[in-house]
């Protein structure tokens, strides 16, 4: 007993000795920078609670990346559209199932024109990109119709519609797009295509245009 007596208090002993080392050191250490610092004056408290900012939403970037990446891949030059559509006059498709009526209410203006991208004066890539990142936002927002104006060539060598033909393969191999057709005259008329997007039959169709 006498023996465990005195281990219990020599390691208290040890015990204490060691938390008084500690509080000395950090003492020295106080002093040492109050001796550096020298004297300090303390800010008088401005009364004002912090605020907590909202952080930002993260955002995925690798995944839009490669989003990105994988739309621009899909869409190729050297696609033969008329394997993916049906086409009628060679201005309008519409994928297998889409009826031809579809078309003609394109052409009359029957859906109301929801967001629109004007691709005038960018190079091919530019061009592939921006209209993919168009259509993939607007069906992930929920639109159906949208308006592509590519332009009538006015201002490119020979005064051909240099990007008007790639447009149409574009949107022939994106799987949100079923149906585009040539704008009527107050939509854009030849310089631009009146496109839907997969739904927009199944959606309330607005009033169509006067005449």
């Amino acid at each position: 007993m006498r023996d465990a007596l005195r281990r219990r208090e020599r390691e208290a002993a040890e015990r204490v000795a060691r938390e008084r080392a500690v509080q000395h050191a950090a003492e020295r250490q106080r002093r040492l920078f109050a001796e550096t610092v020298g004297a300090v004056t303390p800010l008088p408290h401005h009364g004002r609670t912090p605020s907590a900012r909202p952080r930002p939403a993260p955002e995925p970037r690798q995944r839009l990346r490669d989003e990105a990446l994988a739309l621009r891949e899909a869409m190729s030059d050297e696609v033969d559209v008329e394997s993916l559509l049906l086409t009628d006059d060679g201005l309008s498709f519409r994928r297998e199932g889409v009826g031809a009526e579809v078309l003609t209410r394109l052409r009359r203006g029957h859906w109301s024109i929801q967001a629109e991208i004007d691709l005038h004066g960018l190079r091919r890539d530019e061009a592939r990109d921006q209209l993919a990142g168009f259509v993939r936002d607007a069906a992930q927002r929920g639109l159906r119709c949208l308006r592509v104006v590519h332009g009538k060539g006015h201002g490119s060598p020979g005064r051909e519609p240099v990007l008007k033909a790639k447009v149409q393969r574009w949107l022939g191999q994106s799987a949100e797009v079923i149906a585009f057709a040539q704008a009527c005259g107050p939509q854009g008329g030849a310089g631009a295509l009146i496109v839907l997007l997969v739904g927009a039959k199944r959606r309330p169709a607005a009033a169509p245009a006067p005449g």
